[in-house]
């Protein structure tokens, strides 16, 4: 499975669903609780949906303290603002969940970055990143944000952040949110009314009256 079809199950919300439990009585009364088929709202190929199942069946990769940490690091990457919601509104953090699952060579540096980040900020601050104070926290992000400018200590965690960079921005502009912020209008429905006369003046063209009657008026008029 591609990424752009990864993308595509963000955006119709099938990740952050996942598996839903239901109730049914048994015939001693009790209830027993099944678990129903994930529901998905775009088409696909046979092949494609299993494979789509089975990567959701594996439920998430990231402890709770990983998708915290992830969370806090995307809403730096970015944050709320006038225009639009933050990363982390636009579902950022369950997509990256999801890639590391459907592309597993991302899960030990994402795994090993995240811990890397721990580390060192234990080593600066004798806590763990999402316990820093926003100041703190942006300080260890100016360390890791900028590659020309980083120190040879904190290689690990530029490679770390240039990744959780990279998906973080693919999941947002892959999302509602991300697509309007863009204002990415998409193919719209619109009246042809023939080509414009600067572009017929530049190559020494025009319409004859009789392509303007029967043609050129006719678009607008439909």
């Amino acid at each position: 499975m591609d990424r752009r079809k990864s993308l595509k199950l963000i955006a119709t919300g099938a990740i952050a669903t996942g598996a839903a439990a239901i109730g049914c009585n048994t015939p001693d009364g009790k209830t027993e609780v099944k678990a129903t088929e994930p529901q998905f709202t775009v088409d696909r190929y046979a092949e494609e949906l299993a494979y789509e199942k089975a990567v959701l069946a594996k439920g998430k990769f990231f402890s709770d303290h990983e998708l915290a940490t992830i969370t806090v690091l995307a809403d730096i990457i970015i944050p709320k603002d006038a225009v639009s919601g933050s990363a982390s509104d636009a579902q950022v953090p369950d997509f990256i969940d999801y890639i590391v699952r459907d592309m597993p060579q991302h899960q030990v540096p994402m795994q090993g970055g995240l811990r890397w980040l721990d580390m060192h900020c234990l080593k600066l601050y004798e806590k763990s990143f999402v316990d820093l104070d926003n100041t703190q926290r942006i300080a260890v992000v100016d360390e890791i944000a900028y590659p020309l400018k980083a120190k040879p200590n904190v290689k690990q965690g530029v490679k770390f952040f240039s990744l959780m960079r990279n998906l973080t921005a693919t999941g947002f502009y892959s999302s509602e949110i991300g697509l309007n912020d863009m204002g990415y209008a998409g193919n719209q429905p619109n009246k042809w009314k023939g080509v414009p006369d600067d572009v017929l003046k530049q190559y020494g063209l025009a319409y004859t009256p009789k392509e303007i009657a029967e043609c050129v008026t006719f678009t607008e008029n439909v």
